[in-house]
C-alpha cells in the first residue's frame, strides 16, 4: 500500500508524512521524490514548513540547509545530518521505506 500519491505532492512544497511513529518531510523536485526526517538537527523545528529551492530544503527557523538527496548539513547553524528514506514511485504511487 502507497503511502501518497504523487499527485498530492507538488514540486518544492513539502508535504509532513507521519509512518511507523516517525514524522517525515516529503518533497518532490522535479520527477523526484525525497523523504527525510521532518526534524531540524538544530533546534527541533518541522522542516515542512521550510523552504525547498533545488535539492535543498532550509529550515525555517534558522536559516540551516540540508541536501535532500543525502541529509546532509549544508550550512549552519546545523552540523548534523538528516536521517534519509528510501523512496519507491510507481506509476501515482509513492512508498517510503522506514
Amino acid at each position: 500500500m502507497s503511502d501518497l500519491s504523487l499527485a498530492q505532492l507538488q514540486e518544492n512544497k513539502p508535504v509532513r508524512l507521519e509512518k511507523n511513529g516517525q514524522a517525515l518531510c516529503v518533497t518532490r523536485v522535479g520527477q523526484e521524490v525525497f523523504a527525510v526526517a521532518d526534524t531540524c538537527t538544530h533546534a527541533e523545528a518541522s522542516l515542512t514548513e521550510g523552504d525547498v529551492t533545488g535539492f535543498k530544503i532550509e529550515c525555517w527557523l534558522h536559516g540551516a540547509q540540508f541536501d535532500l538527496r543525502s541529509g546532509e548539513a549544508l550550512t549552519p547553524p546545523a552540523t548534523e545530518s538528516l536521517k534519509t528514506y528510501a523512496v519507491h514511485v510507481d506509476g501515482d504511487s509513492v512508498t517510503i521505506e522506514i
